[in-house]
């Protein structure tokens, strides 16, 4: 089978779960990610690959990095952004936010991502009002904590555009939204492509 329509990836070299979401990002037009921990370091992988996407939806269960925490709560000062939909939920995120900013090095696409991050975070999406009446916050990135219970699942689901021959993908497994999750730990994530499992997962 070739390496582009693999199933399983396990971040062994050929087969990490960053290379899969750069291939198939480039079709998508919705990216819903569910996992229990969000890392910047995850997301500054990804950045470019996210650009043209045109709505993104982040719901995180147990735990945000504390630099993720910072650009959100910084996005939320200058507009009017909902991070959470309770405030208990952003007082719990807050104090389970790691106390460290992630290894990353400072370098060109750290940099890059945190940009990409806030610009994502502010920009309105293609069809705003659509979005806000579907019950979203009419911006490309929107991201959310969970407020009433811990999730540790991992769920990526990409809805591609309508120009494309699939309706979309869904992957889940072992990776969180980090760079060890995304290219650094060995994981085991499956990626099943039916509608019916992508509409289960939305």
């Amino acid at each position: 089978m070739p390496i582009t329509d693999q199933t399983f990836f396990t971040n062994e070299k050929g087969k990490t779960l960053l290379d899969r979401f750069k291939r198939t990002l480039i079709a998508s037009q919705y990216f819903d990610v569910l996992v229990g921990y969000f890392r910047t370091s995850g997301f500054h992988q990804l950045a470019d690959s996210l650009e043209s996407v045109e709505k993104i939806r982040i719901l995180v269960g147990l735990n945000v990095d504390q630099k993720t925490f910072e650009l959100i709560d910084t996005v939320h000062s200058q507009t009017n952004l909902d991070f959470t939909s309770h405030k208990d939920t952003q007082d719990t995120a807050m104090k389970a936010a790691v106390t460290e900013i992630d290894a990353s090095s400072d370098d060109f696409l750290t940099e890059y991502g945190i940009k990409k991050f806030i610009e994502f975070l502010s920009t309105d999406c293609p069809n705003p009002e659509e979005d806000i009446a579907n019950g979203g916050n009419g911006k490309k990135l929107e991201f959310r904590a969970y407020p009433s219970g811990n999730i540790h699942a991992k769920v990526y689901i990409s809805r591609y555009s309508e120009e494309q021959v699939s309706f979309g993908s869904v992957i889940t497994g072992s990776s969180n939204f980090s760079h060890s999750g995304l290219i650094g730990n060995r994981e085991f994530n499956v990626e099943l492509k039916d509608k019916g499992d992508v509409d289960f997962a939305l």
